[in-house]
């Protein structure tokens, strides 16, 4: 009797302790400089989103959030080094689409888990691809797009990146959705797919939006479609590849990430001022120069934890569609 009202008293002391420890933590943390890991070279389009993230948490701590590059192996470099750091919230991830989800479908033997490997912390922005075409080319949406490529295929040749890029990951996927045959052409410079559609020796180009849009402005393309499911606030009267096939979206994007087993606590703050940066109007529009779009309804722990499973279910169909394998 006397060991079994020991043992209870020690768990219900511990419990407290562990109640006691995480408040303290959301209280106190952080209590250091914090590090931002970003798999991308210094000066990319990712690392200056980053950079200015960073800049906007060091605005609120005591301590700041500074910047480690760690480039190269397609993502893989950063993403290891992350998922083996200390769970305590001083180690953080600048993850992408590729280091989260798709290099699950692309990369064989994977030495890291992006499932299980890291916990989501929020949603920062969609960096959308777009659809667009030579201004002459006789559609003027997507959909109008697949059917002249349906009827005939010699028709209509896609600018893209290489086939196993997001670029052509994209292509492959609206071909195969809207039972299109259309010619893949694959540029190792975005500049030059976006020359050769300007100058109509193809018809249609796949490129990330923030490469398309100045040439869209100047109406030297048209642009049919952005990749996400549902339209963009700062492109609102571009439709969306989910209104063409509903439901349906396939874009980059960025979310910031924590070692799986990082303190709940140090999760919720982290969670709580990323949304409160967010939500600043200069902060959104600034994002939006930069070809990062941001969504508001992507903001709790739980729905960032729903849109990872939603992609990764979104890959999976891909992959199984197009025949995509792990290389």
């Amino acid at each position: 009797m006397f060991k079994t009202l020991y043992l209870q008293r020690c768990l219900v002391l511990a419990t407290l302790f562990c109640c006691q420890a995480a408040v303290a933590t959301e209280k106190t943390w952080p209590e250091k400089p914090v590090k931002l890991v970003v798999s991308h070279a210094p000066g990319s389009s990712t690392d200056i989103v980053a950079r200015y993230l960073a800049a906007q948490f060091s605005k609120r701590w005591a301590y700041p959030m500074v910047i480690e590059n760690r480039p190269g192996g397609q993502n893989i470099i950063a993403s290891q080094a992350v998922a083996r750091a200390a769970p305590d919230g001083y180690t953080l991830f600048y993850g992408t689409t590729a280091a989260l989800v798709s290099n699950t479908f692309t990369v064989k033997n994977l030495p890291y888990n992006p499932a299980l490997d890291f916990t989501p912390i929020r949603f920062v922005g969609y960096s959308p691809f777009m659809i667009a075409a030579h201004p002459d080319f006789q559609a003027s949406t997507l959909k109008e797009a697949l059917l002249l490529a349906k009827a005939d295929p010699k028709r209509v040749a896609v600018a893209m990146e290489g086939a196993r890029t997001f670029s052509g990951i994209l292509a492959g996927t609206l071909r195969e959705l809207g039972e299109a045959q259309w010619t893949e052409v694959s540029y190792s410079k975005s500049s030059e797919a976006l020359q050769d559609t300007i100058a109509g020796r193809t018809q249609l180009v796949v490129l990330p939006s923030a490469v398309v849009l100045n040439q869209v402005l100047d109406k030297r393309l048209k642009a049919l479609a952005v990749s996400t499911e549902s339209r963009l606030s700062m492109l609102p009267a571009i439709p969306s590849l989910g209104e063409t096939f509903p439901g349906f979206g396939l874009a980059g994007w960025h979310m910031l990430v924590a070692p799986a087993a990082t303190p709940a606590a140090v999760l919720k703050k982290l969670n709580a001022e990323l949304n409160q940066i967010l939500a600043l109007p200069e902060v959104e529009q600034h994002l939006a120069k930069l070809g990062i779009a941001t969504d508001r309804k992507i903001d709790t722990l739980q729905t960032n934890r729903d849109f990872l499973a939603k992609e990764n279910h979104n890959w999976s169909l891909i992959a199984k569609r197009i025949g995509l394998q792990a290389e």
